[in-house]
């Protein structure tokens, strides 16, 4: 299934409003990578994250512990600091909460990864135990496409 208009994988976005802080209870932002979308037309991503935790830079593609991820490196601004894909699984982005959150600029597109990287980080996230077959089918169909 095709991405919403003017989506394209390797896209990355920054959402102004995407967990709870706890203590707080204020709404934090994080960077999410489009690496695809089902058949029904929902967004397939994976988070971002700059917190080591033991994450291998080399090999870049991790699917053991402590953290399945792909490392991305230093991406640029605003992502200044080094950065990978969270391969752990998440939920997919509807499709039309997705393209109403671009409207209303709680999604801001804000790098793009592209070429040699792209393919690899599609590759690793489409093999990794968290992501399910109709995942791995999407983002493998992308690649097909690239």
């Amino acid at each position: 299934m095709a991405l919403p208009p003017g989506v394209t994988p390797g896209a990355i976005y920054r959402h102004t409003r995407f967990y709870r802080e706890e203590t707080t209870g204020e709404l934090l932002p994080k960077y999410l990578a489009v690496l695809g979308a089902l058949r029904g037309g929902d967004v397939v991503f994976r988070l971002l994250t700059s917190q080591p935790h033991g994450r291998r830079e080399s090999p870049p593609c991790c699917h053991g512990d402590p953290y399945p991820s792909f490392y991305l490196g230093v991406l640029g601004s605003p992502l200044r600091k080094k950065s990978w894909l969270d391969l752990r699984g998440s939920e997919d982005f509807e499709s039309g909460e997705f393209r109403s959150e671009l409207a209303g600029k709680i999604l801001e597109q804000v790098a793009h990864l592209r070429g040699a990287v792209l393919r690899a980080a599609m590759e690793c996230a489409a093999a990794a135990a968290d992501t399910t077959y109709a995942q791995e089918q999407a983002i493998r169909d992308q690649l097909a496409c690239l």
